[in-house]
């Protein structure tokens, strides 16, 4: 297995593991998400990988991305100043890297031992699977930050949990707990926090006793079209969170968010 910055790369069996090792929260950005899907690409080569994990250190499985990090707040306050070079290139290099994560060919399974938030809630849906625990969070907080969803949610939450229920989540943001996930389909498994990742090996486990030639070809007809659609939905994503991310709500709800305070939005 190659060796990684942010994350770990193991080989356990038939089955393949990625640790997210930026604790607490494990942010992610470009460089995150790329190694991930190096590390998947790497799974897809190994004829001996049938199934991965998708596990994370920390309290947090993934809070999103950091809006308070200083380079990227940089990053903002020289596209707010017209830097057409500045202009959310960066988040669309994330998108397309987040693209290649739905392009693997081998089932995952995602350890969510804690929050999922935003943009990480997209990195746990776009698991096959997901395992979480009661002390688990699942947030679609954008609306919250003045912002439209992203990584793809638009697409792969309505298909998982149903329309009504993703637009539940998208206009509340709220968070909805590990044991309502599991109700609503969210989540595969509930277990005791500290079971979800032993609980997740044995899940990838299970699926790597099949046969590795079916269950590609399976998962490619079940999965048929979807990184497509959603390559499609960031497309579209990206351009709402271009325009919105240079209005003043979308400040004042990055800046609340930090102040752990209801926002004063006013519509522009």
């Amino acid at each position: 297995m190659s060796s990684y910055k942010d994350i770990g790369v193991e080989k356990v069996g038939h089955v393949g593991t990625i640790e997210i090792r930026r604790p607490p929260l494990n942010f992610f950005d470009i460089s995150l998400i790329n190694q991930i899907a190096d590390a998947l690409d790497e799974f897809d080569s190994d004829i001996e990988i049938r199934a991965s994990v998708l596990s994370a250190q920390g309290k947090a499985f993934c809070a999103g991305a950091n809006f308070n990090d200083p380079a990227r707040q940089e990053q903002e306050a020289r596209a707010a100043k017209g830097d057409p070079a500045d202009s959310l290139g960066p988040i669309n290099h994330l998108y397309i890297q987040a693209v290649r994560i739905f392009r693997a060919k081998k089932p995952i399974v995602a350890a969510v031992q804690g929050a999922a938030i935003g943009g990480g809630l997209g990195l746990a849906v776009s698991a096959d699977f997901r395992v979480t625990c009661p002390e688990a969070r699942f947030s679609a907080n954008f609306t919250k930050l003045g912002f439209h969803p992203g990584f793809g949610l638009t697409v792969t939450l309505p298909e998982l949990i149903g329309r009504n229920n993703a637009e539940l989540m998208f206009y509340t943001s709220r968070r909805v707990t590990g044991e309502e996930a599991h109700r609503w389909g969210l989540a595969n498994e509930l277990v005791s926090q500290d079971q979800v990742k032993p609980a997740a090996l044995r899940l990838a486990g299970e699926i790597a006793e099949c046969s590795p030639l079916g269950l590609v070809s399976t998962r490619a007809t079940m999965r048929n079209g979807l990184a497509d659609r959603v390559m499609a939905a960031t497309n579209h994503e990206l351009a709402e969170q271009t325009r919105l991310r240079a209005t003043e709500d979308f400040k004042e709800g990055v800046k609340a968010t930090e102040e752990r305070r209801a926002a004063n939005f006013r519509g522009r």
